[in-house]
């Protein structure tokens, strides 16, 4: 897991990539492609965006591409600033990353990113793609977010838990695994402060333990043997 700074970069930069690109996918594809269709009277989503010149954002036609852009902007900068700090502390106030399994752990961690974002998110999302053409209103900007919660919840919770970040922790370590390997290996025992540094000591300390645990089943058999020798 990240150690440092740059590490934490480039895994926030691996999950917002693959997690905007699918929410762009849900979104015009799962969400608005049959509405797309109908009202350009088109066959396929990629027909109709191209019929109407593009996705309707901040009152105007963008394409695709820079759709995925902006929002790859705001999803970053509130993973690094907001997402990423705030979803340890709160799953370290839950759960005690000493004495809880590592993935339960992980899972908290997790679902409170998924607890900050998709309303921050959306809430973002509902600014882009209000339809000012039709005027604006508050109340109506709030319905808007509230729809795009529930809508994008869902998605956004399994998605995150049971293939984004499984991929993104899994290239993580492709890309840095001699730094992992020589954490792994190596005689200096820093105490964690963060999500990743936890998540990436908490296997050792759990091997101790176990060691500890039979260590002591060992001493208690010997010295019962030695009683009971006595005794006889």
């Amino acid at each position: 897991m990240p150690r440092n700074q740059f590490q934490r970069m480039v895994f926030a930069f691996l999950t917002v990539v693959i997690t905007v690109h699918a929410y762009v996918f849900y979104s015009l594809y799962v969400v608005n492609g049959n509405v797309l269709m109908e009202i350009t009277g088109s066959n396929s989503v990629l027909n109709a965006i191209s019929t109407q010149g593009g996705v309707y954002m901040f009152g105007r036609m963008l394409p695709i591409w820079a759709v995925v852009l902006v929002e790859f902007a705001f999803a970053y900068t509130l993973e690094i600033l907001l997402g990423s700090p705030l979803s340890f502390k709160m799953a370290s106030r839950m759960f005690d990353p000493k004495r809880n399994h590592p993935m339960i752990f992980e899972t908290v961690i997790i679902s409170c990113t998924v607890l900050i974002m998709c309303p921050a998110m959306s809430f973002i999302a509902a600014w882009l793609y209000y339809p000012y053409y039709a005027g604006f209103n508050l109340f109506t900007l709030l319905a808007n977010w509230m729809k795009l919660v529930c809508f994008n919840f869902p998605f956004a919770f399994f998605s995150q838990v049971f293939f984004i970040q499984p991929f993104v922790r899994w290239a993580f370590g492709k890309l840095f695994a001699k730094d992992i390997k020589a954490r792994n290996t190596g005689r200096e025992q820093e105490r964690p402060q963060d999500e990743q540094e936890v998540i990436a000591d908490i296997f050792r300390r759990m091997d101790e333990i176990q060691e500890s645990l039979a260590h002591e089943r060992r001493q208690r058999k010997r010295l019962a043997e030695k009683v009971n020798t006595k005794n006889e």
